[in-house]
């Protein structure tokens, strides 16, 4: 978690904000449901001035692999698609993060998600299912 948090705090946010009509967020959003990740939520934190990007998109994966896939799913759906490449990648079995600076996508074993809880730490933003 440390290595994590630093990660986002060494970064600067892009002084372009996005929107959910942007591509990068519907294209990511869309290749996390192509590996069949579930309870996806994007949390919109462009109006917290403590906010290190402008969307939070977290979603749950079954089992290690499934994060895995899920995350190599984003990273090659949005280079060929959006022609980015990702500012940093922290993998784990439980969590990875994949860091797109205005958006970071973190995708969760679902017990991580519960024991990290991060829809209560941004809860001032606005919240939307996909």
């Amino acid at each position: 978690m440390d290595k994590i948090i630093t990660s986002l705090q060494e970064r600067k946010k892009s002084p372009t904000r996005l929107t959910k009509n942007s591509k990068l967020f519907k294209t990511i959003i869309a290749a996390i449901q192509e590996k069949k990740g579930s309870h996806i939520v994007s949390l919109d934190l462009k109006k917290i001035d403590e906010a290190v990007a402008d969307f939070f998109i977290l979603c749950d994966a079954g089992s290690n692999i499934q994060v895995k896939a899920i995350a190599r799913n984003i990273e090659e759906i949005i280079e060929r698609d959006c022609e980015e490449r990702p500012y940093h990648i922290e993998h784990g079995d439980q969590w990875t993060l994949v860091d797109y600076v205005n958006i970071v996508v973190h995708i969760f074993q679902h017990e991580q998600r519960i024991f990290y809880n991060l829809e209560s730490l941004w809860e001032d933003a606005p919240r939307s299912e996909h």
